[in-house]
């Protein structure tokens, strides 16, 4: 999707629309995390859960102040690459829990910190403060995310970090590039050898 000049309006409004789809998105997430993998043990099922509300909660924020806007979801086009790996990790939870919150969504807590001084920048402290929200959510999720990756390992007898760099082959996910909010991945679980081989690109 193109970069938007939130200096004006409707650029404005399309990145929170952006954001906005990647919420909801994120809903559907989690409760496909609930629907499609049985056998797992009962919270986690109650965390995806509880995901599905904050996320539920997030878009409705967002909705609002595109509506206060004068725009709505639906009014700008909108990516699909959340529901693309949803789809690439149909099979298996360990892959749904390496790429979907530990991959994708940890790149929300690089990138909100930016969008967030650039709300503000241009004084819309209301849309900055929803991003705070977010931000502050969205790392319980990944933290969620980096429980169960690891449960599943050890359920298995699999290394976390050799298995993740597997996945992401397997299942072509994007390559993650910095700035990175380090701050943020420490307090989802990220380990510190895991944060190195992000930083260096290994």
């Amino acid at each position: 999707m193109p970069r938007r000049d939130v200096r004006t309006t409707e650029g404005r409004a399309a990145m929170l629309h952006a954001i906005a789809h990647i919420e909801f998105n994120a809903i559907n997430l989690a409760l496909d995390a609930i629907w499609r993998f049985d056998g797992m043990p009962d919270p986690y099922y109650t965390d995806w859960l509880r995901v599905a509300q904050e996320e539920a909660i997030h878009f409705g924020l967002l909705r609002d102040h595109l509506q206060s806007m004068g725009f709505d979801y639906g009014d700008f086009p909108a990516h699909n690459g959340l529901w693309e790996m949803a789809e690439s990790t149909a099979g298996d939870v360990l892959a749904r829990m390496a790429l979907v919150p530990r991959t994708l969504e940890a790149r929300g807590l690089d990138a909100s910190p930016a969008i967030r001084e650039r709300l503000r920048g241009v004084g819309d402290h209301a849309a900055a403060a929803i991003l705070q929200r977010i931000l502050t959510d969205e790392v319980g999720h990944v933290a969620i995310g980096n429980s169960w990756f690891r449960w599943c390992c050890e359920q298995r007898g699999l290394d976390p970090v050799a298995t993740y760099a597997s996945l992401a082959l397997a299942h072509r996910a994007p390559r993650l590039r910095g700035p990175f909010n380090l701050e943020a991945r420490r307090a989802a679980g990220f380990t510190e050898g895991e944060l190195e081989l992000l930083v260096s690109g290994g």
